[in-house]
């Protein structure tokens, strides 16, 4: 049972009462046994404990409350979900049966909510991409309930351990999910590759599938390691394994396309948080680097490739009646070029007059004119002894690209280097995939298209929705990371030696200088102020933007190793107060 699919109650124990923040009921019940900080599920079956007060998911809850995440649905929704349920229409007999592709879906181990299959087929010296993405927009119609839920969620929410879905769970986690062994509805693409990964022919079906087995990126790793992984039954083991290899060629090749055709390509470290148990009782925070594996890229450039063959379908002619949503990406402009080669310069200088600086400092150096940005940052070093300058000026390649966001007409999408870019991979989770995957139907005649008026208007409520989501998701992973550094700093002042961490100085404002921490690879704010209470003297950022100075010294720069420890706590400001140290600094200034 799913939250908010059900007559359930779910609340906080405060005094002794259930209050439901969720505002399904705003009158509290007697909480019984349960102890205040605690969350419960109240039901027809009794009552359950989903987090003990205290715990790392108690803290999630309080988040999912105060940031006002929407548990329940409306009655009507869930009355929606259910007659589809019970008459799916998955026998449509207009529905084009690719039941007999040995179609997978790879995702993390624990997703439910399976929005895309894949199976790729070897033709000739090419390929044949098949692409199966979850038809939502059959049980999401214009004008229904659950179409008006979508758009007040935006789309699906994620904390660790936590799903907000955006339909519920019935539909996202059963009926429209491209689950194992079962026929499914799913938008198709069907997009012909040559032996170079261009498009050669693309097409659009509304089609039955069956995907063969559900995998994840490590277990399809794995399988190209040459390890042993359940691919599914026996009698469709082969045709799955030959579909996985073609997917690494295709991948493969499509990843140099994307390097001849100068896309950047920035070097990140995701960091993945979870918690210590899956039980109620779990106390902690988990942090850890997240691996990013090369079938995870290869999955990745399939789906990149659908979205722009998809964007290039609704784009094209002249008809008034279809509205898209295209998501594009600015490229940087010439200020912020000219202002990031400036930034990489004053690196370079700075490193030049560094003790025992390596004979190669000018190959860092960016020559704008004569190279573009992304062949310039694939070219640097990338041993170990320069990984953290290397990260420092790739997150520097970030913080100078241009704006993102969705819009009504076709606009260049410079992060994958496109012209027109749609968002159709994630229907159940994000609603501009639901208008998208309408307006395809209409595009190609298999439905009647809405009125343009009502259209241009859902059109806008959608790409509203799809924007203000995008920033709660934002604020919900900034909160989740405070709360891992909360404990993380805590049990540090708490310890009668507090620990020195590594990290490596990505940026440096006139306030602040940002950290990236080794284990986990979290950022952290390193606030001047608090860094000359302990120094004793001035600290100033450089005007090259770069590097801090104390006092009339040079202190560090972007790119340096630095160790970080807590001092303690600026409440006035909310905020931790972390002493930051580089590798030269004298050991016998006091570390408190």
């Amino acid at each position: 049972m799913g939250p908010g699919d059900s007559n359930s109650r779910v609340g906080r124990v405060e005094n002794g009462h259930v209050v439901d923040p969720f505002q399904l009921d705003a009158t509290p019940s007697d909480a019984g046994d349960a102890q205040d900080g605690s969350w419960i599920r109240l039901g027809p079956e009794g009552t359950e404990l989903l987090a003990a007060p205290g715990s790392a998911r108690a803290k999630l809850w309080n988040l999912a409350a105060e940031r006002e995440l929407r548990f329940y649905y409306p009655p009507a929704a869930l009355r929606e979900a259910a007659q589809w349920v019970a008459r799916p229409r998955i026998d449509d007999p207009s529905l084009d049966d690719l039941t007999h592709l040995p179609f997978v879906t790879i995702d993390e181990p624990h997703s439910k909510d399976l929005d895309q299959a894949v199976c790729v087929e070897q033709v000739g010296d090419g390929w044949v991409v098949w692409y199966a993405i979850a038809d939502a927009a059959h049980f999401v119609p214009a004008g229904s309930a659950l179409l008006a839920e979508s758009l007040a969620r935006g789309s699906t929410f994620y904390l660790p351990g936590l799903v907000f879905p955006m339909l519920p769970r019935s539909l996202s986690e059963d009926l429209v999910s491209i689950g194992p062994e079962i026929d499914r509805r799913a938008l198709v693409f069907r997009v012909e590759l040559d032996r170079t990964g261009e498009v050669k022919t693309s097409r659009i079906l509304r089609a039955r599938v069956r995907s063969r087995c559900k995998t994840s990126y490590e277990a399809v790793q794995t399988f190209y390691d040459g390890g042993t992984v359940q691919l599914g039954a026996s009698r469709s083991r082969d045709a799955v394994a030959r579909s996985l290899d073609a997917l690494r060629e295709v991948g493969e090749a499509r990843m140099r396309r994307a390097a001849e055709h100068e896309v950047v390509q920035v070097q990140r470290r995701e960091i993945s948080v979870g918690l210590d148990d899956d039980t109620a009782s779990a106390l902690r925070f988990v942090a850890m680097a997240d691996p990013r594996y090369d079938s995870e890229r290869y999955n990745e450039q399939i789906s990149l490739l659908c979205n722009v063959v998809g964007a290039r379908l609704l784009s094209a002619g002249d008809d008034d009646r279809v509205q898209g949503i295209y998501r594009f990406h600015t490229p940087p402009d010439e200020y912020r070029l000219d202002r990031l080669r400036r930034k990489i310069d004053a690196v370079v200088r700075h490193r030049a007059r560094a003790p025992g600086a390596a004979p190669h400092t000018d190959a860092w150096r960016w020559r704008r004119g004569r190279e573009s940005l992304a062949g310039y940052l694939s070219r640097l070093p990338a041993d170990a002894e320069t990984s953290r300058l290397r990260a420092a000026l790739h997150r520097q390649a970030l913080l100078a690209a241009g704006r993102a966001g969705f819009g009504p007409v076709p606009g260049v999408h410079h992060g994958v280097g496109a012209e027109a870019y749609a968002r159709f991979t994630a229907p159940m989770r994000e609603v501009v995939g639901i208008f998208v995957h309408k307006e395809t139907w209409e595009k190609l005649g298999i439905v009647a298209p809405e009125p343009t008026a009502d259209d241009e208007r859902l059109r806008d409520e959608v790409m509203s929705a799809a924007d203000r989501s995008r920033q709660l998701q934002r604020r919900l992973d900034h909160d989740t990371n405070r709360l891992v550094l909360d404990q993380l700093f805590g049990d540090d002042l708490a310890s009668a030696e507090p620990p020195s961490r590594r990290g490596t100085v990505l940026g440096i404002d006139r306030r602040k200088t940002y950290v990236q921490l080794d284990d986990p690879p979290i950022d952290v704010k390193v606030y001047h102020r608090h860094l000359a209470d302990r120094l004793g003297e001035r600290v100033e950022a450089g005007y090259d933007g770069v590097s801090l100075r104390a006092g009339r010294r040079h202190f560090l720069a972007l790119g340096d190793a630095v160790t970080l420890q807590v001092l303690g706590v600026d409440r006035s400001a909310d905020r931790w107060q972390l002493d930051v140290r580089t590798a030269d600094e004298t050991a016998d200034r006091p570390s408190r």
